[in-house]
């Protein structure tokens, strides 16, 4: 037996590999087993991980060359050895984990999927791992941090190891943060503050853009957000990082704030740093304000394209990654925060109608309508929450 705990050989994607067995781990039935094995893997983020061999194929083919690839935080290494297996154009794969069983089981991967000539194996602390290719002529192409929890810890290292124009995929899984539940939390780890409204979840995603935006601005580099979405336990963002105080003053410009009331169900952005708005200018009552945060697209058209493209080429994927895509695609051209046809129903009173004759009363007031992959039955719109409402209430009349 290669390793002193047990584990089990499971297959992902093109690759084979080893990981703890965690039902050996679970003792009660509410225990989270990932964080009790002795190295850190969750087969719940599969999906994660097959968009990010998506994305990261689209980045390569943008790149037009062979690129490099770090994982600071490889576990057992299942993501970067995805990567080197299953990403065209991959020269290298760079995987570090500070964990000395981790970095055991993630050797005998690598070894087991027979790419000792592509993957270098390292130990250390993750920051520390960075900082060693933060030299100019040794920065990586793409970087992909996967924490148990925030990933602003390892934000600036990040930064510095990777090269102008390279791909920053990005995950938190501290929602309970990013939702508000825990405000304080989500102000120190992300500079914002969250608001306990129906669309929080990409009030997360947007507070993790808006801490990306900040912390690279602080080296004079820019974002471009290539792709982002919200997916069960965590929300996950892909970035272009372009260096220049330009580029970090447009990122910037598109920072700012989330009004939204509680009485009536308006919200609307204001952008900048100064927010001065305290009522609603619909009922009077005084608003929640959740930021700064980004206020930008959630994705962009181009590589929302590439990435569909890429799913139709590659094999063993994840059905939903293609619905996620497309959605978040679709989606990306509303305006930001959704409607919940069921928080509203909650409000008003009403049983809840099904959504697509909400959005089709919408669409025939001349508004535009989207699904959102955020919540299954939300809706972006640009009506105002007064039409919403009133869409929902004919909605929910039974039809004659």
């Amino acid at each position: 037996m290669p390793f002193s705990f047990p584990y089990e050989i499971i297959s992902e994607g093109e690759a084979v590999v080893a990981v703890p067995k965690l039902s050996a781990f679970k003792k009660a039935p509410w225990e989270y087993a990932p964080s009790k094995a002795p190295v850190f893997y969750n087969p719940a983020m599969r999906l994660n991980r097959d968009i990010a061999i998506v994305a990261v194929q689209a980045f390569q083919r943008i790149a037009g060359r062979e690129i490099s690839a770090a994982e600071p935080l490889a576990g057992c290494g299942v993501r970067g050895i995805r990567f080197a297996l299953e990403v065209e154009g991959i020269r290298h794969v760079y995987m570090n984990d500070l964990n000395p069983r981790a970095y055991e089981i993630a050797k005998y991967n690598v070894k087991m999927n027979r790419l000792s000539d592509v993957v270098t194996l390292s130990r250390e602390d993750a920051n520390l791992f960075m900082s060693r290719y933060a030299a100019p002529r040794k920065r990586f192409d793409c970087i992909d941090i996967d924490p148990f929890g925030s990933p602003t810890p390892f934000l600036d290292s990040a930064i510095r190891a990777l090269r102008d124009g390279g791909l920053l995929a990005l995950t938190a899984t501290d929602m309970a943060s990013l939702c508000g539940v825990h405000p304080k939390a989500a102000l120190r780890k992300y500079g914002g503050l969250p608001i306990r409204a129906e669309y929080c979840h990409e009030i997360a995603v947007r507070l993790l853009i808006g801490s990306l935006v900040m912390t690279a601005a602080k080296h004079n580099i820019g974002v471009k957000v290539f792709f982002s979405h919200k997916s069960g336990h965590y929300a996950r963002v892909y970035a272009m990082l372009l260096h220049g105080a330009r580029r970090a003053d447009e990122s910037i410009e598109k920072m700012g704030y989330i009004l939204h009331c509680f009485n009536c169900l308006h919200r609307e952005t204001s952008q900048g740093f100064t927010c001065t708005e305290r009522k609603c200018r619909f009922c009077g009552a005084a608003v929640a304000i959740s930021g700064p945060l980004w206020l930008g697209r959630l994705a962009d058209d181009d590589f929302c394209e590439r990435m569909k493209r890429e799913v139709l080429r590659i094999e063993k994927l994840d059905r939903r990654v293609r619905e996620i895509i497309s959605t978040v695609h679709r989606e990306s051209d509303g305006p930001a925060t959704y409607f919940v046809i069921d928080k509203i129903c909650d409000k008003i009173g009403l049983p809840s109608p099904p959504i697509r004759r909400v959005m089709k009363n919408l669409t025939e007031k001349n508004f535009k309508v989207w699904s959102t992959h955020f919540d299954p039955n939300g809706i972006r719109t640009d009506a105002p929450a007064k039409i919403v409402i009133e869409s929902v209430k004919l909605s929910a009349q039974p039809p004659f």
